[in-house]
Order: structure tokens, then C-alpha cells, then sequence
């Protein structure tokens, strides 16, 4: 049975960072207008983040991927012109090559005022932009779909990494922001649970102890949505090159649509899934495309390029109906090209050996990432 566009919906968060054109640096305050002149052009898709230098714009809920494109585009474009008009550009990555954390303010919002008081520098800390993909589980239960599927994440991470640089510094990571990240508590690889009730039960035994407020405080690698009936992806680094990121969204669109369809695919895990799970993102995390996976039950590793493979088999029959225009093969092009982590490192390499200085290389590297973010963006020499 094909998978019906109309049933599994999908659609993105995307994180920005704001950036001084002059300087390339993060902007460490950013007037409310901004947001105002967005959303004047946007409506609420709009808004800021944990810190002021961030900016998230959510997608209307799509069916197409190529109408995802689209919308997006725009949206990219928009937010830009906006920007630009204040002296600011946008670039997605998930860490600011020239940002230094300690010099940045968290949104002055009840809920991030609440969280920086309660983690304190791990919160100052968290300047990073992710990728958030959600698609609608419209039969089954989404935490039993979200179990089978966990073994891919290492995946969406390893095709998404753009956070290379930390505070000035090579970090020898293709994705600082998963170790940042991992700072947090209630991240990473969440564990199995048996079903929706037993997800929500936990949930509740937290909000009785005052953890947390709600399920949103959970911020897991992959969730149950606490405000829409998706599952939501969380793991990949905010991808410069939108075409990546539509390309992500519908791969796991479709991964969504074959587990749903084959209900009692991948079932089986054993004591030692979860930690293998987690040795993989480890693995991703620090060689990216390079990334040798453990496959249980199986002594040989599988690169990406195999593990690519072995997912858009998966997902064929439910890719015939989903994605018509053929967007999973920009990730076999993302192979043969790199990430937006390997552009940046080859980006910095080439400047350094042109005669640049450190952060005259960083620079460029911004300067790239703000004209992929959205062409026509200009620095200013």
C-alpha cells in the first residue's frame, strides 16, 4: 500500500543566527522590531529563541517537497531582507564560527528567564541552531514508530553537520553542538518506552517532582510533539543549504511512512540497542560523513554512504508517492559534496593559506555561510 501525501504532513523549525554585517560576529542584542518587521511580512512564523542572536521561523504544514522548497525560500528570503535592512544577515549553521557565548543575552521571556535561572551557564551556553523536522503519525501509536526509528538518527546527524567551530576555535568535531548540547539534561537518545501511555506516565511523574513543566522540556534527539500529532526530529545541525534540509525532512517523512506501514518493523532491540544508538551519534558527531556505524547483530561497520542506501531502500515504495520530484537524491549529491561542516573547515584552510590570518578566515567562512543562507546577502569589507 502507498503512503497518501494528504496523511503524512510535514514540517520545519529552522534556527538562524543573527550577525552584524560589518563584523561577521553573532549579535549579541537585536532590536524587538526586527521580529515585529518579520512577522508584519510572515505572521507568527517568527520569533526568537533561547538567545537574542537566534532567530526561528516554523513552516506552514506541507505535503510536498517540493512546495517545501518553495516556502521556505521565501521564508529565508524574507527574514534576510528584513535583517539586511537593520545592517544584520541571517546564516544557518549550528554553531557561530565567531561567536563567543559569554557575550550573549537570553530573550527576555517568563519561560527563558525561568530556564536561566534554573541551568544556569549550561543555558548561557546554548548558542546553537538546530534543524527540527515534524511529520503527522496518522495510524499507530507515535511513541512505538518513534522506537523503530531511533536506530536512524546517527544518520540524520551525520548528513547534517554544520557546527565545526566553537568560540574561535577548530573544535576537531564535524558537530560541536551535540556536545553543548549533552550539557543539558533530558537530551540525547531518549529511552524505549513501551507506548504513548508510558511515555505520558513519565511525563507526569516529572511535572509531580517539578522537573519540568511539561513535555516540551524534554529535549530528546527525537519526541512525541507536545503541541502537534507528529514526531519530531531534533538531532540535525541547522543546514545551510535549504536543499538539505527539505532533502532531511523528507527522508524522514518517508522512514514515518514505511514504519507505519510495516508495523511490526524493527521490533526486536536488546539491552545493549540504546547505548549502540548512542555510540553511533557519538560517532557522527565527531567524523560526520566518515562516520564507520556499528550495526547490531552484524561484527562489520557500515559507512554512510551503505547506511544512506539502506534507508532509501526502506523507504522506496513509500518515496514513489511521498517525494515525486525525486529530493532524496540531493543526499547522494551531499555525499559526493560534504556537508556545510566541510565547506566551513575547507573554507577556513583555503583563506589560511591565501595569506589570511585566523579570524580573517573565520570571517570567510561567515561570509559563505551567509550566502548560502540566502543568496544576495552581502558583508560589508
Amino acid at each position: 500500500m502507498s503512503a497518501a501525501p494528504a496523511a503524512f504532513t510535514f514540517g520545519m523549525e529552522e534556527e538562524f543566527f543573527l550577525i552584524d554585517l560589518r563584523t561577521r560576529n553573532a549579535v549579541p542584542r537585536v532590536s524587538k522590531g526586527f521580529v515585529a518587521a518579520c512577522r508584519s511580512r510572515l505572521g507568527d512564523a517568527v520569533t526568537f529563541e533561547l538567545q537574542q542572536t537566534q532567530v526561528e521561523v516554523v513552516s506552514p504544514v506541507f505535503t510536498d517537497p517540493a512546495e517545501a522548497l518553495r516556502e521556505m525560500a521565501r521564508v529565508r528570503s524574507c527574514v534576510a531582507e528584513v535583517a539586511n535592512g537593520m545592517g544584520l544577515g541571517i546564516i544557518a549553521a549550528g554553531s557561530h564560527p565567531l561567536a563567543r557565548w559569554h557575550r550573549h543575552r537570553h530573550t527576555e521571556k517568563p519561560r527563558y528567564d525561568r530556564l536561566i535561572d534554573t541551568f544556569q551557564m549550561i543555558g548561557r551556553r546554548d548558542v546553537l541552531c538546530g534543524l527540527h523536522i515534524h511529520v503527522a503519525v496518522p495510524d499507530g501509536d507515535r511513541v512505538k514508530v518513534m522506537n523503530r526509528l531511533m536506530p536512524w538518527l546517527p544518520l540524520f546527524l551525520a548528513l547534517s553537520t554544520s557546527s565545526p567551530f566553537w568560540s574561535l576555535r577548530r573544535t576537531g568535531l564535524l558537530s560541536y553542538r551535540q556536545a553543548v548540547y549533552d550539557e543539558w539534561p533530558r537530551t540525547g537518545i531518549p529511552d524505549f518506552f513501551d507506548d504513548q501511555a508510558d511515555y505520558d506516565a513519565f511525563i507526569a511523574r516529572l511535572v509531580r517532582a517539578g522537573a519540568i513543566k511539561d513535555g516540551s522540556e524534554l529535549w530528546w534527539a527525537i519526541r512525541p510533539s507536545p503541541r502537534f500529532p507528529t514526531l519530531e526530529l531534533r538531532i540535525a545541525d541547522s543546514c545551510t543549504r535549504l536543499q538539505d534540509a527539505v532533502a532531511l525532512a523528507t527522508l524522514f517523512r518517508c522512514l514515518v511512512s514505511a514504519y507505519v506501514r510495516q508495523p511490526h518493523r524493527d521490533e526486536q532491540r536488546s539491552n545493549a540497542t540504546r547505548r549502540l544508538i548512542d555510540e553511533n551519534r557519538w560517532r557522527a558527531q565527531r567524523y560526520g560523513l566518515a562516520t564507520e556505524f556499528i550495526i547490531e547483530g552484524d561484527d562489520r561497520t557500515q559507512n554512510v554512504t551503505r547506511r544512506l542506501d539502506a534507508a532509501l531502500d526502506l523507504v522506496a515504495a513509500d518515496a514513489r508517492t511521498l517525494d515525486p520530484d525525486g529530493m532524496l537524491e540531493t543526499l547522494r549529491s551531499l555525499l559526493a559534496r560534504g556537508t556545510s561542516a566541510h565547506e566551513q573547515l575547507a573554507r577556513y584552510e583555503r583563506s589560511r593559506e591565501a595569506g589570511a590570518n585566523h579570524i580573517e578566515a573565520l570571517r570567510c567562512v561567515v561570509d559563505w555561510l551567509a550566502e548560502t543562507t540566502a543568496p544576495g546577502q552581502q558583508t560589508v569589507s
